[in-house]
């Protein structure tokens, strides 16, 4: 699609389309902008990045009303022996927020990348179940209290692997079939009866054949945990948007995919949230804008499904993203697809994000 027709459809649609402040626009800090439409916003905090960086903690605690770990509470990190765990930095980051008055989720208990580097040669079929069983009753037991929610299973759909059910081919699966992810929503609610018990995934975004395929497996799986009881209290849509995919993103169709998950009395979280600018030129200020105008799109569709009760962003500035590493420019140029840029300022899309909440309704 043309930029203009884009820029045209998202005016046509009432979208600002500047990126920056409307008249009578307030510099509230997003968190407050959330709280008063009764919602969340937050950003995913790297350890440790808030331990030593005054400037970056400062800006969680002035921006986030939530935060979710990256990294640190994730297999790898946090069990990275059989019998030994590492709570340090989930520990630090839990008293930030207790400390600034914020909520924090948990993510993940069971994936299948950043596994621990001991599981391949110690699970097999005969003791893989009271593995997962262990891991989950130690990690989420620890944080039993300070969990708003927790991603239980992240990233089990993958149709292309030609499992029944769209199921994705994991090491759990493997050694467990299926039943993996039931018993593991299972375990975390004997652990913790008050955290939001949320699965999570990616690819749900726009308005295609693979996606539309990707978004029916899902919905598969989330009716059938709830017909089997398994205790499932909200959907994770990650929302790694690109640039060069904006033609294929359709306000009406994310409504409609929302609204299915609504209708099933779950919980929405917009997770892993940012947008990759590749496709964009390397004009800061068009930059800028581009990145802003995607994201206002976005959330305002998203935003329509009273069900959603947060917005997370991948990462609050440009400074540090796990997207310079995976969607470098070609030109070399830093890339810009947060809310902050790298020196903390705040950007059109911080200004998009906060349009975006405020025009919430009811």
């Amino acid at each position: 699609m043309e930029r203009r027709s884009f820029l045209a459809a998202l005016a046509a649609s009432g979208v600002a389309t500047n990126g920056v402040p409307a008249r009578g626009e307030t510099e509230r800090a997003l968190r407050e902008v959330a709280a008063g439409k009764g919602m969340w916003f937050g950003a995913a905090a790297g350890w440790p990045l808030l331990r030593d960086n005054e400037i970056y903690a400062r800006q969680f605690a002035t921006e986030c009303n939530m935060l979710v770990p990256e990294n640190v509470l994730k297999m790898q990190v946090v069990h990275p022996e059989p019998e030994r765990y590492n709570f340090e930095p989930g520990d630090f980051l839990a008293a930030f927020c207790q400390k600034h008055g914020m909520k924090m989720r948990g993510h993940t208990l069971v994936w299948h990348q950043q596994m621990a580097p001991w599981f391949q040669g110690v699970a097999t079929r005969e003791n893989a179940r009271r593995l997962l069983e262990e891991h989950i009753r130690a990690v989420a037991g620890h944080y039993r209290g300070k969990i708003e929610s927790w991603d239980v299973v992240n990233e089990a759909i993958d149709v292309k692997d030609g499992i029944a059910g769209g199921l994705r081919k994991t090491p759990w699966f493997e050694l467990l079939g299926p039943e993996y992810i039931d018993f593991a929503f299972r375990a975390a609610r004997a652990v913790d009866g008050e955290a939001r018990l949320v699965y999570n995934d990616y690819g749900l975004d726009y308005a295609d054949e693979g996606t539309a395929a990707k978004q029916e497996a899902v919905l598969r799986l989330l009716r059938g945990m709830l017909e089997r009881k398994v205790p499932l209290d909200g959907f994770g849509t990650q929302a790694h948007l690109n640039v060069a995919s904006r033609e294929k993103f359709k306000p009406e169709a994310l409504r409609k995919f929302l609204g299915e998950v609504a209708a099933l009395g779950l919980k929405i979280y917009v997770t892993e949230l940012d947008v990759i600018d590749q496709a964009l030129p390397d004009d800061v200020e068009a930059r800028d804008r581009g990145v802003a105008e995607f994201y206002e799109a976005y959330l305002s569709a998203a935003l329509d499904v009273k069900a959603v009760v947060a917005v997370l962003t991948w990462g609050l500035t440009d400074r540090y993203t796990w997207l310079a590493r995976r969607h470098a420019r070609a030109s070399g140029a830093p890339i810009r697809p947060l809310p902050l840029d790298r020196e903390y300022g705040r950007k059109p899309a911080w200004r998009a994000i906060g349009r975006a909440m405020e025009g919430r309704r009811g």
